[in-house]
């Protein structure tokens, strides 16, 4: 009985977490308006996803920033990892446990505490981008740095040492052996930290420009007074997200069997 009741816990918990899914997908390739009423198949979420102006410079607009902010938080979270590790003992716990700050933090606070001091302080317009673009490096960068630190604490710091003893400089050594070791956790800093720029909703309200949306606060919009065409497209965007998250986790893991196999036969 207990072998059977854990099969059915984890068979219960896929349902709960993938049902609603799955009938988002199944929804965006019917003509049906509303959940509940099932109609025909047909394709035309997908074609006004990709034909309206509206929702392909939002979404356009969406991966920009998150690429964007991303890549500048993928930079500041590396080095401020790299220096902590670096630093000495009291240095290092003092940057890890500022680091924590923003990651405990809820987002409103941090939204609207970015707002107050780019936009009333420093007198920096919304529309220049520079407050939106802040916010979501704040956001992001934290969560590099606990993405690359245990990289570091895996890495054997004398390599690092050693290639200063053979005269490199620290910016070489830096280059050619720390990077190199870290690189897996970069990249997963740098992924991680594309996900919550796309999911980001209260950070973005705050500091975005009043003509500016990205998906997250265009569909908490849309759901308000939105078209229906507008609504249901919506479907297939969510769907479309889905599926690419879907195929990016399955190609990481085949990777990561591809590495494993490779080492195994070394």
């Amino acid at each position: 009985m207990r072998k059977y009741g854990k099969g059915i816990f984890i068979i219960l918990m896929l349902i709960f977490m993938y049902a609603p899914i799955l009938i988002l997908v199944f929804y965006s390739f019917t003509s049906a308006t509303t959940i509940g009423a099932v109609r025909g198949f047909s394709l035309h979420n997908y074609v006004t996803l990709f034909t309206t102006p509206e929702l392909r410079d939002m979404i356009i607009g969406t991966i920009v920033l998150a690429v964007g902010s991303a890549a500048l938080a993928t930079v500041l979270g590396t080095l401020g990892a790299i220096g902590a590790f670096y630093s000495s003992k009291r240095t290092g716990t003092f940057m890890s446990s500022l680091n924590q700050v923003p990651v405990i933090n809820a987002d409103v606070v941090t939204g609207f505490s970015i707002c107050i001091l780019m936009v009333v302080v420093l007198g920096i317009a919304k529309n220049s981008f520079v407050p939106l673009v802040a916010g979501h490096v704040v956001l992001c960068a934290p969560f590099v740095f606990l993405s690359v630190t245990p990289k570091l604490k895996q890495m054997d710091p004398s390599i690092y040492e050693a290639a200063l003893d053979l005269g490199a400089s620290p910016a070489r050594a830096l280059r050619y052996i720390v990077l190199p070791q870290i690189f897996s956790g970069i990249v997963s800093g740098f992924a991680l930290a594309i996900t919550l720029s796309l999911d980001d909703y209260f950070i973005t309200t705050y500091t975005k420009p009043a003509t500016f949306d990205t998906i997250s606060t265009y569909v908490v919009n849309a759901t308000k007074g939105a078209q229906t065409q507008i609504k249901t497209a919506l479907w297939a965007l969510s769907t479309v997200i889905f599926v690419v998250v879907a195929l990016i986790v399955a190609a990481s893991n085949l990777r990561s069997d591809e590495l494993k196999r490779g080492r195994e036969d070394l």
